[in-house]
C-alpha cells in the first residue's frame, strides 16, 4: 500500500500547527499591542495618571506575549523558557499561568506513532535498521521538546554483543518549527521593550536562534556528549552515557539504568539525599565549563538520574555554552564585590559586561538593595535553599519599588550571558526545591574564575 500523507496517523506533528497558523498567532501581538496603546491613550486624554497607563499596557501586553508564546512549541516556546529573567520582574498573576501552560506543554507532549517512529529510523539508519538494533522499543522511555528517546539494544556494524541503549529521535518539523517561530520573534523586540524597557531582545534573539541551530543538530550534541564523557569517565560522583552512533536527527547512547531522578528526590527524598545530589548537581554544573569546557545548559531536574551505585548520571547535552576558557572570570569578581559589600565595584561591573545601558539611571544603594539578598549563599559557610527563600526573593523583586521591578525592568541580559543566566537560575530553582544544605561558597571558590581573587 502506497502512504497517503493526508490520511496517515504516523505522519502527525507533535510540532503544533502549521508555519502559517503559528504565523499568525505571533502576528496578532503587534496588532493587540496597537490597540491597547491606543486604549491607553484615550484614558490619559480623561484624566488617568500617566503611570497607571503604562502599567495597565504592560501588563496587557504580557498577558497577550505570554499567552501566545504559551500556545506554541517550537521555537515560542524556547524563547519564552530562556527569558526566565521575567521571571523576576512580572507580576506572579502572569508568569503564573504562562510557567503552568509551559510544564503541561512538556509533560503532554504526544508521543510519536509507531509508524513515524519507524519512518524516522529507516532515514536515519537505513531501511535495514533492525539489523543493527536488534530490540527496539516502539513506547517512548522519555520526551523532550523536539524529540523523544527510545530503549533498544545496539550491535553496531559488526557481530559484538548487543549492547542496552538510549536511541534519541528528533521529531519531523521541529527544526521548520523552531526557526520559523524565531524568525516571528525576532520581529517583536519592540512588545518587549514595553514589558522590559532595559532588555536588548534582538541580540538575544540572535543568539538563541543559534543555540537552536546547534541544538536541532545532534552530530553537535554527539560531539558535546562524548567531551563530558571522557572528561567525567570514572568520576566517583557522576556518570555521562557514551554516545556510539549519530546522524543529524537521531543519537544512539549507552543506555543508564536509573529508575528515578532529582525530581523524584524532590517529591519523596530524605533530607540526606537532598543534600548528597544537590552537592552534586552544582558540582558538575560548575565543573563542567572547567573540565570539559562546556556548560550543561539544561538543568531540568529530570536530566539528572539517580543511579544504582549512588551516583547522579547526566543526560541531554543538546543545550551547551562552549566556554573553552571556562566560566568568565567577570562573573566571579562581580559577586566577590557583593559580597565584600563594594557595590560601587558591582555597579561599574554590570555596566562593562552590558547589563546596564550607558544611560540606565541606577544607583550602587538601589543594586545593593536589589541584588544583596542573592549574595547570601555566598556569604556564609554552608547554606541551606527552600523554596521560602526563592518565594521571598521572586516577590522581593517582583514588588512595584525602586529596588524591585524598577531594578528589574532596567537590567539588560548580554547575549554571551544567555544560557549561563539560563543554568544560574534554573540551578537554584532546583536546589530551592531540593531544600538543600551545600557549601556553596566553598564551591565557588574551587570552580568560579575570579571568586577567590578577593
Amino acid at each position: 500500500m502506497s502512504d497517503k500523507p493526508a490520511k496517515d496517523p504516523s505522519r502527525s506533528r507533535p510540532i503544533n500547527g502549521s508555519t502559517f497558523a503559528r504565523t499568525a498567532r505571533l502576528a496578532s501581538l503587534p496588532v493587540g499591542f496597537a490597540g491597547r496603546t491606543t486604549l491607553g491613550l484615550g484614558k490619559r486624554i480623561v484624566g488617568t495618571p500617566a503611570n497607571l497607563v503604562l502599567d495597565e499596557v504592560q501588563r496587557r501586553t504580557a498577558d497577550q506575549i505570554f499567552s501566545v508564546l504559551g500556545q506554541l512549541k517550537g521555537g515560542a516556546m524556547k524563547f519564552g523558557q530562556a527569558m526566565s529573567i521575567f521571571e523576576a520582574a512580572l507580576p506572579e498573576e502572569f508568569i503564573g499561568p504562562y510557567r503552568e501552560t509551559l510544564v503541561k506543554l512538556q509533560d503532554s507532549a504526544p508521543p510519536m506513532p509507531p509508524g513515524t517512529v519507524h519512518r524516522v529510523m529507516a532515514e536515519e539508519f537505513g531501511p535495514a535498521w533492525r539489523d543493527r538494533f536488534p530490540t527496539f522499543d516502539d513506547r517512548p522511555a522519555a520526551s523532550a521538546s523536539i524529540g523523544q528517546v527510545h530503549r533498544a539494544t545496539w550491535s553496531g556494524d559488526d557481530d559484538s554483543v548487543p549492547v542496552d541503549v538510549a536511541v534519541k529521535l528528533q521529531y519531523p518539523g521541529a527544526a521548520k518549527a523552531l526557526i520559523s517561530d524565531l524568525k516571528q520573534i525576532s520581529r517583536l523586540a519592540r512588545l518587549f521593550g514595553v514589558i522590559a524597557p532595559g532588555l536588548d531582545v534582538k541580540p538575544l534573539v540572535k543568539e538563541l536562534q543559534d543555540r537552536v541551530a546547534e541544538e536541532l543538530d545532534y552530530s553537535l550534541e554527539a560531539g558535546a556528549q562524548g567531551v563530558f564523557a571522557a572528561e567525567f569517565n570514572g568520576d566517583s560522583d557522576i556518570v555521562v552515557p557514551e554516545p556510539l552512533a549519530h546522524t543529524e536527527r537521531a543519537l544512539v547512547s549507552t543506555w543508564l539504568e536509573s529508575d528515578s531522578s532529582l525530581a523524584q528526590v524532590i517529591t519523596s527524598g530524605t533530607q540526606d539525599e537532598r543534600d548528597r545530589y544537590g552537592e552534586a548537581y552544582v558540582r558538575f554544573l560548575f565543573a563542567g565549563p572547567r573540565r570539559a569546557g562546556m556548560l550543561h545548559a539544561d538543568p531540568h531536574p529530570g536530566n539528572f538520574r539517580i543511579m544504582p551505585d549512588g551516583r547522579l548520571g547526566v543526560v541531554d547535552f543538546g543545550a551547551v555554552a562552549r566556554l573553552p576558557e571556562g566560566l568568565p572570570a567577570s562573573m566571579g569578581r562581580l559577586l566577590r564585590h557583593a559580597v565584600d559589600g563594594d557595590y560601587d565595584g558591582v555597579l561599574e561591573g554590570l555596566r562593562d559586561e552590558g547589563f546596564l545601558k550607558s544611560k540606565t539611571d541606577l544607583d550602587a544603594d538601589t543594586i545593593a538593595r536589589y541584588i544583596g539578598p542573592f549574595v547570601e549563599p555566598a556569604q556564609v559557610e554552608r547554606f541551606t535553599f527552600s523554596r521560602e527563600w526563592m518565594r521571598e526573593q521572586t516577590l522581593r523583586v517582583s514588588a512595584p519599588t525602586a529596588e524591585g521591578m524598577g531594578t528589574a525592568m532596567k537590567i539588560n541580559l548580554p547575549p554571551q550571558y544567555l544560557l549561563i543566566h539560563r543554568v544560574w537560575i534554573g540551578g537554584i530553582g532546583v536546589l530551592s526545591q531540593l531544600g538543600a544544605t551545600a557549601p556553596f561558597r566553598a564551591i565557588l571558590e574551587e570552580s568560579l574564575p575570579g571568586f577567590a581573587d578577593g
